[in-house]
This record gives C-alpha cells, sequence and structure tokens, in this order.
C-alpha cells in the first residue's frame, strides 16, 4: 500500500482537494464549487454546509481518480479563507451564513470601536487595525443584528477549522488565523480576556488555539461516512490559506516572499521578528517562531474570471473550436499589446479594496478609454492593475523596513507566463514558480505531515516537496512606461476616492 496525504482548501469559490506523495507529487486532485452569495450592497457571505457538502462530494471523486484506497491517506491537512466568523451551537450546528473576506457590512462597528476603545490600543494588542473584513466587527454584528442567533452561538470558527470540525468532532482555532480577532495578542499568540471585554463578547466564544500542524483529532465514523475518508485518519489543525499556500511556495526563511495570485491578490513576507503596520496586515505563519507581514488585495486571479465570465462569449466558443481554454485566448489577445496597455489603467477594487489603503467603499475603475482600446487593451490593463496594487503594497513594506528580493509565485495566475512577467516588470523584483496549482493544498498537506511525523521537520518537507519550474527576470527597459501608468494609478485613487464614499452605496 502507498502512503499520502490529503490536503483541503476552502476557497471562495471552491474547495479543492488534492492528495500528495510524500516527496509532494499530486496523485490526483479535484474541485467542487459552491456560490458566494451578495444579499446587500457590502454585503459578501457563504453557507459553511455548503462548504462541508463539496468537500463530501469531491474527495470520493479524487480518491477514485487516483485510485487511491482511503486506508492509504496517513494525514489530513486543511487550509481556509481568511476573516470567517462561523457561528455554531452546541451541537455544531451552523446558525447563519458567514461574511467572508470581502464582506464589508460592519464599517460602523469599526467605526464605533475604534474610537471607544482607540485605534492605538487596538493596533498594539495584535498589530492589525480594525477594518471590517476582519473577523471581530462581525461578531459584533451578529450581537446587534442577529441577537436570536448569537444567544445560541457556542463558538465561532475559521473555515479550516470548520471543515476540521466536521471531520473529527473537535472545535479549534489554528495560530495562523488568529490575527482575524483583535483580541488575539499578536506578540504572544493568545487571546487577550481584557480586550474580549472592551469588544462585548467572552473569550469562551473563542475555541483553544493549536498550533497549525498540531493533530486535533482523527476523522470520525460520521464524517468518514459522509466523505469518504477512513475512519481514524489524522487531521491537523491547519491554517489561512494565504499562509498554507507562503509555505507550499517554499517560504519557510525571513525575508522570503510569496506572491499570491489566487481569487484574492497580495504577498506574504517571512520574518522571524514581531513587524506590524497598520497599512497592512500581520499573522502568525504556519511555521512555528515566525510570522508573516501581508499585503492582500481584492483584485486578483478573480478579476480574471469576472471578465471571463461576462466578456468572454468569444473565447469560450473559439477555445472549443481550437482546444484551448478561453483564458488561453485572453491571454493570447493582452500579450498583442504593448506594455501600458497604450494608457489604460484599472483599479482592481472589485469588492472594496484591503490593504494598503483599507477603503470598503473604493470601486473599480478603468480610466483611458477611447476609440483605439481593443478587449486585448482592457485584459492586458486588467493584468497591470493587479500588479500595481501588488507593487503598492510592497512599497509600503518596504516602507515599513521589509526588505523583498525575491518572490515566490502561487495561485492559477501563476500558470500565465505573461501575466507573471507583468508582475516582474512593475514591481521589478524577481519572480519564482514552483507548482502553482497545488503550492496551497501542498502547504496544507505538509503541515499533516510534519504533524504525524513523516517529515523530521519543515526543512526537510520543503526540500523534498517544493520544485522550482521556472523563473522571470524583470525587464528593465519596460520600467518607463509602467513607472508612468503606476504613478498615474496612485494618483487616480487620490483624486477617486471622495466621490467613491459618496456613491458608496453603504
Amino acid at each position: 500500500m502507498g502512503e499520502y496525504l490529503l490536503g483541503i482548501d476552502i476557497g471562495t469559490s471552491a474547495c479543492k482537494i488534492a492528495v500528495f506523495t510524500r516527496n509532494g507529487q499530486a496523485a490526483a486532485s479535484g474541485s467542487g464549487d459552491y456560490p458566494v452569495y451578495y444579499p446587500h450592497p457590502g454585503w459578501a457571505e457563504q453557507n459553511p454546509d455548503e462548504w462541508w457538502d463539496a468537500v463530501c462530494r469531491t474527495i470520493p471523486e479524487v480518491l477514485k481518480k487516483g485510485g487511491i484506497d482511503p486506508a492509504e491517506i496517513k494525514g489530513v491537512g486543511i487550509d481556509g479563507q481568511s476573516w470567517s466568523a462561523i457561528a455554531v451551537d452546541r451541537d455544531g450546528n451552523v446558525l447563519t451564513n458567514t461574511p467572508i473576506w470581502m464582506d464589508t457590512r460592519a464599517v460602523d462597528i469599526c467605526d464605533e470601536y475604534n474610537e471607544k476603545i482607540g485605534k492605538e490600543k487596538i493596533f498594539e494588542l495584535c498589530g492589525n487595525p480594525l477594518q471590517p473584513s476582519y473577523t471581530t466587527p462581525k461578531i459584533i454584528w451578529y450581537q446587534r443584528n442577529l441577537p436570536e442567533v448569537y444567544k445560541k452561538t457556542y463558538k465561532i470558527l475559521q473555515s479550516n477549522s470548520f471543515i476540521a470540525y466536521r471531520l473529527t468532532g473537535v472545535l479549534s482555532q489554528d495560530l495562523s488565523q488568529g490575527y482575524g480577532l483583535h483580541c488575539f495578542d499578536m506578540r504572544r499568540g493568545r487571546w487577550d480576556e481584557e480586550m474580549c471585554e472592551a469588544f462585548g463578547f467572552s473569550p469562551d466564544i473563542l475555541p483553544e488555539i493549536h498550533a497549525c500542524h498540531d493533530i486535533i483529532g482523527t476523522v470520525t465514523e460520521d464524517a468518514a461516512a459522509q466523505c469518504g475518508l477512513a475512519p481514524g485518519t489524522p487531521v491537523a489543525a491547519g491554517g489561512l490559506d494565504a499562509a498554507c499556500g507562503t509555505l507550499g511556495a517554499g517560504v519557510i526563511h525571513s525575508g522570503e516572499t510569496q506572491e499570491q495570485g489566487g481569487q484574492a491578490g497580495g504577498m506574504s513576507i517571512c520574518t522571524d521578528t514581531y513587524q506590524a503596520d497598520e497599512r497592512l496586515i500581520l499573522g502568525y505563519h504556519v511555521i512555528p517562531g515566525h510570522w508573516l507581514l501581508q499585503g492582500g488585495t481584492t483584485g486578483g486571479g478573480g478579476v480574471m474570471r469576472w471578465l471571463e465570465k461576462e466578456f468572454g462569449a468569444y473565447e469560450r466558443e473559439e477555445g472549443k473550436r481550437q482546444g484551448k481554454s478561453s483564458l488561453d485566448l485572453f491571454n493570447e489577445e493582452a500579450a498583442g499589446v504593448d506594455p501600458g496597455s497604450d494608457g489604460l489603467i484599472f483599479l482592481p477594487y472589485m469588492s472594496g479594496e484591503r490593504t494598503p489603503i483599507w477603503d470598503p467603499d473604493a470601486k473599480g475603475v478603468y480610466y483611458g478609454i477611447d476609440f483605439s482600446k481593443t478587449k486585448g487593451h482592457f485584459i492586458r490593463a486588467a493584468m497591470e492593475g493587479t500588479a500595481y496594487a501588488l507593487k503598492h503594497n510592497l512599497d509600503v513594506a518596504e516602507e515599513a523596513g521589509a526588505r523583498v528580493t525575491v518572490m515566490r509565485a502561487m495561485g492559477g495566475s501563476a500558470n500565465s507566463l505573461l501575466w507573471t512577467q507583468i508582475k516582474s516588470d512593475i514591481t521589478g523584483k524577481p519572480i519564482i514558480v514552483p507548482s502553482s496549482d497545488t503550492a496551497t493544498t501542498l502547504g496544507a498537506v505538509i503541515l499533516a505531515g510534519v504533524g504525524i511525523g513523516m517529515y523530521a521537520d519543515f526543512e526537510e518537507a520543503v526540500k523534498l516537496t517544493v520544485h522550482d519550474r521556472r523563473s522571470h527576470e524583470p525587464d528593465e527597459q519596460k520600467w518607463s512606461v509602467y513607472d508612468k501608468n503606476y504613478k498615474t494609478y496612485i494618483e487616480l485613487y487620490q483624486q477617486l476616492k471622495g466621490i467613491m464614499k459618496q456613491r458608496g452605496g453603504r
């Protein structure tokens, strides 16, 4: 019999399941989608039970595809999207849809508590500003708007800990997802009871904190019957998707940096010292003794998915004829446009924006449209716009004292040679691309592998499993046009943010 590790990734648009050998080779993978609900302006929520249903549909399919016996799975690792607020009762029942990381309904609550407690005091404890995307204001929103739900709430879970609970029956909180709560002591990695009280909720509503590679339990008989895994399979606590992806991209030493190209965009800089900046995001890495100074943007690969969905009908049909994907044809169209998109500039604030501007009212904008612009211009400008957002975050991180020499890319957009090169050219940083499609689930299974002793430590795990595929060097000849557009990109937001706030729709 073989020995495999199984990873579960709870993304924004779908769960991804992948099975790996000890040396990091993906033996089989699959995905199961689920919707995002937008019931009101500024709201974005999901039903966690639909995550679990997708996991239960997809695991048997993946095991069958790989010809893998459930007994060959020696450990399960789970990663998930950030800043959920999953309210469950004492029986583990989900009480309401969870607002997700794109949700900005709690703006007024943040304004109130920033004034009441003090921005500086909050930031000093947790290393992050109080913003509506985080978990903290969502809990308070439940108190005020769903009092019956809040009254029944036993624990608040994160995306990966919810799936871990469904698998094991154990309620947990991993260290890397602690950054979503402003009662989390970022220096010490524990809940602060005084700050919980200041926000008006008991620390009892929060689960016990575990290291990300801790084995919190094993698959129960009931869960096994639902999802197809073997009873007794060890399950690790898991962690934040961006942090697991950072591990899966091979970033485990201080100064190494991951570039994220999934639904959202951003970067994660590994550091072995506490280093906070209110414009960025600070959280624990999934490996012990390290933090991640992060930039997180709402405009990443999701921008291209939106463009393809709304404007890619021709490419979908032509792709069938040519045996190519519609996104491959999008790349070809964008490649036919000169760097800088002939002055067409895109602000990728498709669901407000997180770092470094923290503006829930920010909107996506195309600037510079005229009769000469083609679909290719719009596609390339979208690629460049997300790269400008990445540069904006890197510039702020370097102002805060971080130094980035090379980035390691992950996520679906890293499959695009053009898009990755654009990011390298705009940021001026070399980019290495490991196995981009599997970095996040690979990071999750490394946690399980270390937890069960399959790997001696994280150094051994990365050495065995992370394999570089290609690299990109910045083209200095393109710098001047990109620099000019980047300055316009920054100025556009400064000029438009007042109008955006007036028309925010909140």
